[in-house]
This record gives C-alpha cells, structure tokens and sequence, in this order.
C-alpha cells in the first residue's frame, strides 16, 4: 500500500516536471486567483476593522437640568440599562465632567481663568448611551424624547455618524462582492487552463498509459498521478501567494495605520500567516485536485 502511494506521488512529479513549461503557466493563473482570494481575507478584516472603530465613536448624550437630583438621574439611568437595545449606559457627574473638561485642556490658561471667574462648575451631569447596534439609537432616541422626560432631560445629542457607518458599510461589501466576483472568475479561468495541463499531459503519456493497462494497473494508480499534479499546483501557487503577498502587507501597513491607527495590518498578517496559508492552501488545492480528478474521471474512463 505504501509502495503503491509513494509510486503515485513519484509518478505525479515526474509527470509535473516533465511538461514544466505548461505547469508553470498553470501555477501562473493559479496564483492569480490565490492573491485575489488572499486580498479579499485582507480587505475585509480591514474594513470590518474601521467599521468597529467608527461604530465605537457613536453614542447618545443626556444633558441633564441644573435642579435635577441625583437620584432621578440614576433612576433614568437604570431605566435604560433595562432596554435590550443598551449596550452600556456612563453617568458622570457635574464634578466628573469638570475634571474631564480640564483633563483635556490643561495647559490652556485661558479656560481656567474663565473657569476661576465664573466660581461655579457650569457644567453638567450627563449619560453617555451605546448601543450594541447602530441601528437600534433611532429607538433609544424615541424612548428618551418622550414628554414624560422632559422636565428633567436639557439636551439630547446624538452624534450622526450613522451616515458614516452606512456609507463605510457599503464600500466593504461592495468590495467584498467584486473581489468575489474576481476570485470566482480566476478560479475559473485557473480550472480551465488546469484541465488543458492535465489533458496534455495525459496525451503525452498515452502510450504509457496504454503500457501500464495491459499490465493490468488498476484505475486509481493510473489517475493517480494526476490528481497528484493538481495537488502540486495547488500547493505552490498557495506557498507563492503569500510570500508575494508579505512584502506587500510590510509595505502598505504603516499607511493603513494612518486612517485606522488601531489597526497593526502587519501584526495581523504575521499573526495569523499559518491561518491564512492554510486558507490558500484550502482555495489552491481544492481547485487543483478537483479539476484534476474531472479531467481524468473524463478521460481515462474505465
């Protein structure tokens, strides 16, 4: 059994080797469906990235009235931690807010004079609302304008980025589905030029194969070799993508840093290089074997 599958794999490189040329201009294809593939994993974990971020900066904001005590306001507060929409509801506190206020001026001399002249802490208490999806702030914008809250509620901002995350939303999946699209007609392409390879190299082995019938070899050693081949250019298109692709990601992550400073393209890429070779090798293979197993199910019938 061994002996059979080591002559099979042997027969496979011999048969690669032999019309490199073609097998070559195969991998060529090949690869070219892989590094689309490999950049369509990329770009959506970049987009999905900065859709987190911008989804993370929006929230809506309770200023309360001066009059308002305390109580009331955690009152309201525990109102809204009970809506199935709120993620997480902040109090802070006139005090708080003060000392945030300064936190973020501190060497603007001109606000703490106005601020020692005016004596009082002019600010307010507030609630900082999020939610777990964008889309539920409408309803908690609804629940929140209600006339019974009125007397105790000054102003209600809520920031209107959800135009932003829209728009963010729509170019990802947008280019999610041309890369797919891309990758699909790739892999198309790579399976034909994959099935000429394979006949090819079945019509220059005919008369070997002629041979190894009348000696009685059985089907699967004869189609063996074949799918051993679409393994191969499954395999090193796979390997060649990546390597490719490395100092491509080196290159270009410092730039994605500037418009996503939380994202580390490279930390990720370097991170999870065994993952997403082992998703290429699952892309490049698949295609390599399957195309191969039809083109000898096709042609070396019986």
């Amino acid at each position: 059994m061994f002996t059979t599958f080591y002559r099979i794999i042997k027969y496979g490189f011999q048969n690669f080797s032999r019309n490199y040329l073609v097998s070559i201009a195969t991998i060529l294809v090949l690869l070219l469906a892989v590094i689309v593939f490999e950049g369509l994993l990329i770009f959506g974990v970049v987009g999905q990235k900065a859709i987190d971020l911008v989804q993370d900066k929006i929230d809506i904001s309770i200023d309360f009235r001066e009059t308002v005590p305390e109580d009331e306001m955690l009152k309201l507060k525990s109102s809204l931690e009970g809506l199935s929409e709120v993620k997480m509801v902040e109090y802070i506190s006139k005090d708080e807010a003060l000392e945030r206020f300064r936190e973020r001026h501190p060497e603007d001399s001109d606000i703490a004079r106005a601020l020692e002249e005016i004596g009082d802490n002019p600010l307010r208490a507030s609630l900082n609302i999020k939610a777990y999806n964008p889309k539920d702030y409408s309803a908690i914008a609804a629940y929140l304008n209600n006339e019974s809250l009125s007397p105790i509620i000054e102003m209600i901002s809520y920031n209107q980025n959800q135009l932003v995350i829209d728009r963010l939303a729509k170019i990802v999946d947008i280019g999610r589905q041309a890369g797919f699209l891309l990758t699909i007609l790739l892999a198309t392409v790579a399976s034909i030029v994959s099935f000429n390879t394979i006949l090819l190299a079945i019509y220059s082995s005919r008369e070997e194969i002629g041979i190894m019938r009348l000696v009685g070899a059985s089907n699967a050693f004869i189609r063996g070799p074949y799918i051993v081949i679409g393994a191969i250019y499954g395999f090193l298109a796979a390997a060649a993508g990546v390597i490719i692709t490395i100092p491509f990601v080196y290159f270009v992550s410092p730039f994605v840093s500037v418009l996503i400073p939380e994202m580390n393209l490279w930390g990720y890429f370097i991170g999870n290089l065994f993952t997403i070779l082992g998703y290429n090798l699952a892309f490049a293979v698949t295609i390599g074997v399957v195309s191969s197993f039809v083109v000898v199910k096709r042609y070396l019938k019986g």
